[in-house]
């Protein structure tokens, strides 16, 4: 799982979206649970993006339940992380391919 995750979100890559992602919503009333590790999601929901995979069908071995990949996936979304992304990887031709196929694959998924 290791060798898959580490090509669908190389650190290169992860480098540059840690800084680009929406900050996390704090509850006004405190408590809840701890947030989700990002880049565990971020494997996740590339792996559903790029490979056409239903969501329901998201293999529990990413260690991410379907809504919260989902409901990340829709954050990021509206917060426009794929395009940015795209464009601050645009330097680096191997990484721009690679997020350019990421931005295009998640805005045919994106339905929010």
């Amino acid at each position: 799982m290791e060798a898959l995750a580490q090509r669908l979100v190389p650190d290169e890559m992860w480098a540059v979206a840690s800084t680009l992602m929406p900050g996390q919503r704090v509850r006004p009333q405190g408590g809840g649970r701890a947030a989700t590790d990002a880049r565990r999601v971020m494997v996740a929901v590339v792996y559903v993006v790029t490979s056409g995979c239903a969501w329901q069908h998201l293999p529990r071995s990413f260690g991410v339940t379907v809504p919260t990949a989902h409901r990340w996936f829709a954050r990021w979304t509206r917060a426009g992380l794929w395009g940015n992304l795209h464009e601050a990887t645009a330097s680096d031709p191997v990484l721009a391919d690679w997020t350019r196929a990421i931005r295009d694959c998640a805005s045919l998924r994106d339905h929010t």
